[in-house]
């Protein structure tokens, strides 16, 4: 109850200071744009498993963009791995280009990514990703040759689909699927794994509102305990600047 407390008055906290010092700023020109995000959520959830051990999350971040697409950016977010190392924080840096094919309303995403853990640098690595999405539809891929520091080749594949419903709800659906190297995992264990996701959003008194569906198949619940890789719903809270 106290982390929920603390997390609630840390996200009012966030929310106030980038409100006073309108940290969301476009160029007169509007060549150049800078936002900030925050969110406050029951728990983080990477490709279907709990980066909290099923905690809250307090998380933020703020991207410079240019208008050719062109974009760098940091993110942060508490997490807890439990007994298996002292990470307490994830920070992403990350930068790329994301823009349309002319007028063909086809969108793509090309990037890196550096994953940076506090209290446990033995974490860190970089990945790269892209992606490409027509009306409905994105498919994303991302792939690392040093998957979560491990020496070893990692690759995640996902296909969502994002539908305005009625009265601005907005509805989100998607699949994932990681496939690792045979090295990551150990002898015995899964080289890959899928993960589901189901949600819906809404903005309201000028924040968004999110609730999301998670879970893996079989492989991911063995890989990273049932505990935190099966069925759950997270309820979050957050604000675009």
């Amino acid at each position: 109850m106290q982390l929920r407390k603390l997390s609630a008055l840390c996200f009012a906290a966030a929310i106030t200071l980038a409100s006073n010092a309108a940290l969301a700023w476009q160029s007169e020109d509007g060549q150049h744009a800078v936002k900030a995000n925050a969110l406050l959520g029951s728990d983080y959830v990477f490709r279907g498993v709990s980066q909290t051990e099923n905690k809250p999350a307090i998380q933020g971040g703020v991207d410079y963009e240019h208008v050719t697409g062109f974009y760098v950016g940091t993110w942060a977010s508490n997490v807890n791995f439990g007994n298996e190392n002292d990470a307490s924080i994830e920070m992403n840096i990350y930068g790329g280009l994301a823009n349309e094919f002319g007028n063909t309303g086809i969108r793509y995403d090309l990037g890196v990514v550096r994953y940076i853990y506090s209290g446990e640098s033995s974490l860190n690595f970089n990945e790269l990703y892209g992606s490409l999405g027509y009306s409905f539809f994105t498919f994303a891929v991302a792939h690392s040759n040093d998957i979560f520091n491990t020496g070893e080749r990692g690759t995640y594949y996902n296909l969502a689909f994002d539908y305005e419903l009625p009265m601005g709800v907005a509805f989100t659906a998607a699949y994932g699927y990681s496939r690792f190297n045979n090295k990551v995992n150990g002898p015995g264990e899964p080289n890959s794994y899928k993960d589901y996701l189901i949600g819906v959003s809404k903005e309201f008194v000028g924040l968004d509102w999110a609730l999301n569906w998670t879970t893996t198949d079989s492989d991911g619940k063995k890989l990273f305990d049932s505990r935190y890789a099966d069925n759950r719903f997270t309820f979050s809270v957050s604000k675009n600047f």
